[in-house]
């Protein structure tokens, strides 16, 4: 190999060697600077309330974790608040914030994470999550870390926030509702609730959201649901529809399900709901055809029906709020949890009302 040839590779492979550098030299950097932003926790003088559902596996272990955690690293003003089938997270948040707390960590599922976010919404204290549910599909979303305790306590702990929207559905004909239920992801009315409904819990605890294909397997040829949806646009604007018909009707302010885009524009933090109307036709053949509008709009991440399908509808609108009556009870859920059936539903959305702690970016200069 003459002279300048190896001249120009030896130029090349340290040109490589200096930029390798300065790019690891870059990323230790960060990583430094991200530990020293949620390492400095002593003398926090933050209250933080915990509300923990003692039902999930291994709750009593991750609490004496959490003691230990606030112990170590100085925070001393902590109290936990357990929830009970009489109590759920919304009172236990309440609660929380009646002894001054000024974050309260949801430590549970996606059911905790929503009714705790249900009384600090619009409140401006920050909502803190602590992951040890099965899903927990709103941690997912906003980054938190899933399966890693302690990474999650950093996180709720520390300092790093984002501002998000949050869904209320209200069942308008039922005498005892007192309030509008929360929702950080999906509600529902129609099949996905029945679907819900009939998934075993332990089936649940041991094969995740997988089990919710059992639940829909035996609802897959109950009868449609029947009425008038009257939908308001961010702009006002009314959009209403009679005599409709729907396998289900749904309202995301976040799309994304594992493995699968329900609805690709739904952003958490825009301020409207994206509203879903999902129906079949052709028995099982209608099915098959949903399933593979809902892998195309997965792929193309487009709220788009698949062009081939025959026997699915898929309609997509935005809005800030909608309000269903129907001609029989539907069943109603929020975020996999059931609030019953209903013939008159109300589902609106709360602009920017929730403070969520998150992994914090910090900037390096």
């Amino acid at each position: 190999m003459s002279k300048p040839v190896l001249i120009t590779c030896a130029a090349i492979v340290a040109v490589i060697v200096i930029v390798l550098s300065i790019v690891f030299a870059v990323r230790s950097r960060k990583r430094r600077a991200l530990a020293d932003v949620l390492g400095k926790r002593n003398n926090d003088s933050v209250h933080y309330a915990f509300v923990i559902n003692p039902s999930k596996p291994q709750a009593s272990e991750h609490r004496r974790f959490i003691a230990s955690y606030c112990a170590n690293h100085g925070l001393n003003d902590i109290e936990f608040i357990e929830t009970k089938l009489d109590k759920d997270g919304r009172v236990c948040a309440q609660e929380a914030l009646d002894h001054g707390a000024d974050v309260v960590i949801a430590v549970g599922g996606d059911g905790t994470v929503r009714t705790v976010a249900s009384a600090l919404s619009g409140t401006g204290h920050a909502l803190g999550i602590i992951p040890i549910g099965t899903g927990n599909l709103f941690a997912r979303n906003m980054g938190i870390p899933v399966g890693d305790i302690e990474a999650a306590l950093t996180v709720a702990t520390s300092h790093g926030s984002r501002t998000v929207d949050m869904g209320r559905m209200m069942l308008l004909d039922n005498e005892n509702e007192d309030h509008a239920h929360a929702f950080l992801i999906i509600a529902g009315i129609g099949f996905d609730a029945a679907m819900i409904d009939d998934t075993d819990p332990e089936l649940k605890k041991n094969i995740s959201w997988l089990a919710y294909f059992v639940g829909g397997m035996k609802n897959l040829f109950a009868p449609k649901y029947h009425g008038t949806v009257t939908i308001t646009g961010a702009d006002g604007s009314i959009h209403s529809k009679s005599n409709l018909t729907f396998r289900t009707f749904m309202a995301g302010n976040c799309g994304e399900i594992p493995m699968f885009s329900l609805m690709p524009e739904a952003s958490y933090d825009d301020g409207i709901l994206d509203f879903e109307i999902l129906d079949t036709t052709g028995g099982l053949i209608g099915w098959v055809n949903l399933a593979g509008d809902i892998v195309y709009q997965t792929v193309t991440k487009k709220p788009e029906q698949n062009p081939i399908s025959m026997n699915s509808t898929v309609e997509q609108i935005q809005g800030i709020s909608a309000e269903l009556e129907l001609e029989k009870p539907a069943l109603a859920e929020v975020d996999g949890d059931i609030l019953g059936e209903s013939q008159h539903i109300r589902i609106s959305v709360e602009k920017h009302a929730l403070t969520v702690r998150v992994p914090e970016t910090p900037s390096v200069s």
